[in-house]
């Protein structure tokens, strides 16, 4: 029998206020679990606005201590009660002054797994990102969750191979990209790097975008979400462009072995010879 395993993603608008998109991702979870979903993973920064089209200090206070906060607490409750693996993209504090771009993992029992922080930060008009945020400096983690292996590789780093690699290395089966990403700006792009990230590391990508123009800016987020596979083939449909939506797939995990044993992409690697790509 195949190994399958039902994954989901929310993509959200702004709604003006963090509680009520706390309160939309608890809804829209519960329906993912309603239809079966073993796995969800939300938007970037998904509690709040895209505030990195603005610099301003104000939206420091969208910080939360990661574990230990009020979002992750809760989220970890949720994901007990419906035993479901979840992945919360959020603004993390380390301490006064010190913020990053983070994504929570919590298992399926409510277990705090760990999370990732964003490596690669932008900081061109409309994407403000090293006002707010550190670079990552926790490496490319994948967790042990009740569907698999699960890595997170967020917005911008997709941009970046190494990343990707590293995650396939250290041994993912699934990797979710939670995203804040503008039609005006890599459109074209969206439905290009994932699958050939997918292909080239032979592991399926979980890709989320939010939707709408925020009041902070006129970035277009054009939502679009989906799932790829290690071939590079779409899962299904992906998630409208300009409306809410939760998507749910079904992951035929023992594609990953078929792919593997006919593409040796780690057998055939040459780290021998790539000592040049690392420096400065």
């Amino acid at each position: 029998m195949a190994e399958i395993v039902r994954a989901g993603l929310v993509q959200q608008r702004w709604t003006g206020d963090k509680e009520s998109m706390i309160a939309n991702a608890v809804a829209a979870i519960g329906t993912a679990a309603s239809q079966g979903a073993q796995v969800v993973c939300l938007q970037e920064l998904f509690y709040g606005p895209y505030f990195c089209q603005v610099q301003d200090a104000a939206y420091y206070e969208y910080t939360e201590q990661i574990p230990g906060g009020p979002t992750t607490e809760r989220f970890q409750s949720v994901a007990r009660e419906l035993s479901m693996v979840m992945v919360l993209p959020m603004y993390e504090v380390e301490q006064a002054g010190v913020y990053y771009n983070n994504a929570a993992v919590i298992d399926a029992d409510g277990t705090y797994l760990g999370k990732y922080r964003k490596h690669h930060i932008p900081q061109v008009k409309g994407f403000w990102e090293k006002f707010y945020f550190r670079p990552g400096n926790l490496g490319y983690p994948v967790f042990d969750t009740a569907v698999g292996r699960v890595g997170v590789y967020i917005c911008y780093d997709r941009h970046f191979p190494e990343g990707w690699r590293a995650l396939g290395l250290n041994g993912a089966k699934i990797v979710f990209n939670p995203s804040a990403t503008s039609r005006r700006l890599s459109g074209y792009l969206w439905k290009l790097e994932q699958p050939a990230a997918a292909v080239a590391n032979e592991y399926f990508i979980g890709a989320i975008n939010r939707v709408g123009v925020e009041p902070l800016g006129d970035n277009d987020f054009y939502g679009t979400s989906y799932f790829v596979d290690p071939e590079g083939k779409f899962v299904g449909d992906t998630g409208d462009p300009h409306e809410p939506e939760l998507v749910v797939r079904d992951l035929d995990m023992d594609l990953l072995a078929e792919v593997r044993n006919r593409w040796a992409f780690y057998r055939d690697r040459r780290p021998d010879a790539y000592g040049d790509l690392v420096q400065p």
